[in-house]
């Protein structure tokens, strides 16, 4: 229950700030606005996948928050690689249309889709089209000892 209220939380926060907003700290000093056009970085696909991806990584300068929140759009020829689950993780896709593998069974996902991976699964998406495949990432922080997208 508890990935699932902070997935909400995040999404929420991510839907009410609109584009071209700064990133700053309000005024109590603890919460923080961002902006993708603030945090985005180019990026192979991860996990081996290969191909170029724009990386989102949300909060990352921000200390002690439970949870990773990312954003991740896989330009076309683009994928998260195939690979075991460590930990729960969500994917929401937002835009765009992918070839997903779960256990050995692919799917394609479009808008809308949310995945919740758990371990020991395994998992991998590619894009699929001339369109990127853009999703919303997010899981435990205390597994991402890296900080990397």
């Amino acid at each position: 229950m508890k990935i699932f209220t902070a997935v909400g939380a995040a999404c929420l926060l991510a839907a009410t700030f609109g584009f071209g907003r700064a990133s700053r700290a309000s005024r109590a000093g603890t919460s923080v606005i961002e902006h993708d056009s603030l945090v985005a970085a180019p990026e192979a696909g991860p996990h081996k996948g290969g191909g170029e991806t724009t990386a989102y990584s949300f909060f990352k300068k921000s200390k002690g928050v439970p949870m990773v929140f990312r954003k991740r759009a896989l330009h076309p020829g683009a994928a998260i690689g195939y690979h075991q689950q460590k930990e729960d993780e969500v994917y929401y896709v937002l835009s765009g249309r992918g070839e997903l593998t779960l256990d050995g069974v692919t799917s394609i996902v479009g808008p809308g889709t949310a995945l919740l991976t758990r371990p020991p699964s395994s998992h991998g998406i590619k894009t699929v089209g001339k369109e990127d495949l853009v999703l919303i990432i997010t899981y435990p922080a205390a597994v991402d000892t890296t900080r990397q997208p």
